[in-house]
């Protein structure tokens, strides 16, 4: 009952820092180091990359920059490795892995995770529809991937079987921690509150140094930036966990850092999914222990169902993207009549050519606060950068809207900078379409070598009632008198993120006496007035009463979301620093100006 493991999150997407895994391994004093890599936008671009050469589809990264650095050390010091590299060819990647760890003399075992990979049955799960799970629509005929997201246990017994290196494919973000630990401690797979615990262990490491002070809301506090940490989970065998920093290193823990982290896209907080276990993260607990160290309590788990996400992507014509320079008096206006005035002309073609007009145009005009809609200050800001994206069926027409963006330099408004790098070219707009699909109807495969250590359904279990996602427990309501008005940034941190077509915006009270102003005045209907310009969904709000926050979904809020959008902030990552700035009135003796 004493025994702890320590995991170090060492990834948070393909193409995070070269030197989280060294700092980790040389100060972490971790038991495992694992990495996520893997997106939906990830998967896509694999995908296409295997399709351009069979032997790529993995992440480079992981075997050339991350393991060739610390193989060696992980193999003396007995760290064992996980980490969804594999993409859409997870064999290759174990083949690269090998022959690193040979070259570098290393006996190791390396195991990989196969199944999720669901391309090759498209036609097949086709005729069964497979609707989407927002818009009903059947699943495309064309696709670019095709992936089940699969759970923890297979990574489990992959460690069981002696494996020193997981690789697997697409796996839920929190598998990566969540296999190792049940593996460690030997959890049942019905222990629902302690593979929730587990899996909010991973949601916690899953997006590296966003739990240490990265893309945290008090920014100016984080010690240094240059030297951030990467997170340690130090797990208990009742599934409670602190997270805590290397020594030495430049980040932060407190109950701000950690309570964003877990609010970035959990949409309803009751309620999250996963393979092995649906979450309720409501109730969760924060408690500081020591400086740079919380405690994580409180998740509770039930049934998770019988069926796996699928994440399936698909070309949906092209979007062109690209930003110019401009500079002098009004130059926000200078910006938006030239960029209009392009688009007006590449239009006035088309209509003469028989050519169909774009089926989406985004100007935004940065720094301006154009993203901002009705909610932008008057600004007369003298340099701005001109964003445009454009979406086509045919990527000749975006050719040529391409090609004559260049007569803006002599022939539109004075000022203008920075097309000299050459013309834009276009790329695949990338949609998603998330089903669902039974999990009896999926073998999952951990080989070693040749050797298959296990070949099974695993995880095809009943299901349970969603949980009914609580009401915030408010105590005390401010008294009366003078009210004054202050931005919500006084009173709460936020975090936002993406899911598909939808955005999340987390809200944690930085105090408890704010709870009532927070519950009364940022409302649902709030939230979607302040981002009216931005979506045509709606808005849901959900409480964690266990730390004092709220999580917002808002559907249709991303023009497509991800690489199907054509607007600046594809996924909502700027929403929740942009509520912050809501006015909010709060008593003038609370001192808050």
């Amino acid at each position: 009952m004493d025994k702890k493991v320590r995991i170090g999150g060492a990834s948070a997407f393909y193409g995070d820092s070269q030197l989280a895994a060294r700092q980790l391994v040389d100060k972490g004093d971790v038991d495992y180091l694992v990495f996520d890599y893997l997106a939906e936008v990830t998967m896509a671009i694999l995908a296409r990359a295997n399709v351009r050469d069979p032997g790529l589809g993995y992440a480079l990264d992981f075997v050339a920059v991350a393991m060739k650095d610390v193989l060696a050390d992980c193999a003396k010091k007995g760290i064992k490795v996980v980490a969804n590299a594999g993409g859409v060819n997870v064999p290759d990647c174990i083949a690269a892995l090998q022959e690193l760890a040979d070259a570098q003399g290393l006996s190791l075992t390396i195991a990989g995770v196969y199944g999720d990979d669901l391309s090759g049955r498209a036609a097949e799960i086709s005729s069964t529809g497979m609707p989407d799970n927002d818009s009903g629509q059947p699943l495309p005929d064309e696709l670019a991937s095709m992936n089940a997201y699969l759970g923890a246990k297979p990574i489990a017994d992959a460690l069981a079987a002696g494996a020193d290196v997981v690789v697997t494919g697409r796996v839920v973000d929190s598998a990566v921690v969540l296999g190792p630990l049940i593996y460690e401690f030997d959890w049942s797979m019905d222990d629902y509150d302690r593979l929730a615990q587990g899996s909010l262990a991973g949601h916690v490491l899953e997006c590296g140094a966003q739990c240490t002070g990265g893309n945290f809301t008090d920014w100016h506090l984080v010690p240094d930036y240059s030297n951030i940490s990467y997170p340690v989970a130090e797990i208990s065998a009742d599934g409670d966990f602190t997270v805590e920093i290397p020594p030495g290193t430049g980040g932060m823990v407190t109950r701000g850092t950690v309570g964003e982290q877990i609010l970035y896209e959990i949409g309803d907080p009751a309620n999250y999914l996963l393979p092995d276990v649906a979450c309720d993260f409501s109730g969760v607990a924060l408690n500081g222990v020591a400086k740079d160290r919380i405690k994580v309590s409180g998740a509770k788990g039930r049934a998770p169902g019988p069926d796996y996400k699928v994440c399936a992507t698909y070309i949906d014509g092209y979007r062109l993207m690209g930003s110019y320079f401009i500079a002098g008096p009004r130059a926000a206006d200078k910006a938006r009549t030239g960029a209009e005035a392009w688009v007006k002309r590449v239009r006035n073609v088309f209509e003469e050519k028989g050519i169909a007009d774009f089926r989406d145009v985004s100007i935004e005009i940065i720094g301006s606060e154009s993203v901002y809609g009705p909610n932008a200050r008057d600004l007369d800001s003298r340099e701005v950068m001109c964003k445009f994206g454009l979406h086509h069926d045919d990527k000749r027409a975006l050719a040529f809207a391409s090609a004559e963006l260049a007569y803006l330099g002599t022939s539109g408004t004075p000022g203008m900078s920075g097309l000299g790098g050459g013309r834009v070219r276009s790329q695949p707009l990338m949609r998603i379409h998330s089903g669902l699909i039974p999990k009896s109807d999926i073998l999952v495969k951990v080989q070693v070598d040749d050797t298959v250590i296990t070949e099974a359904v695993y995880g095809a279990s009943g299901s349970s009632e969603p949980a009914i996602c609580p009401k915030m427990q408010i105590e005390g309501v401010p008294a009366g008198g003078e009210l004054i008005e202050v931005p919500l940034e006084k009173l709460a941190y936020a975090r936002s993120g993406d899911k598909g077509n939808k955005a999340n915006i987390g809200l944690m009270a930085r105090e408890a006496r704010f709870l009532p102003i927070i519950e009364n005045q940022v409302t649902a209907e709030a939230v979607a007035a302040y981002f009216s310009h931005a979506m045509t969904g709606t808005v849901t709000r959900f409480a964690l009463p266990g730390f004092g926050a709220y999580n917002f979904l808002m559907t249709e809020a991303l023009g497509g979301g991800a690489t199907a959008s054509v607007r600046m902030d594809t996924q909502g990552k700027a929403y929740g620093q942009m509520l912050l700035s809501l006015q909010v009135k709060v008593p003038a003796d609370w001192g808050l100006v």
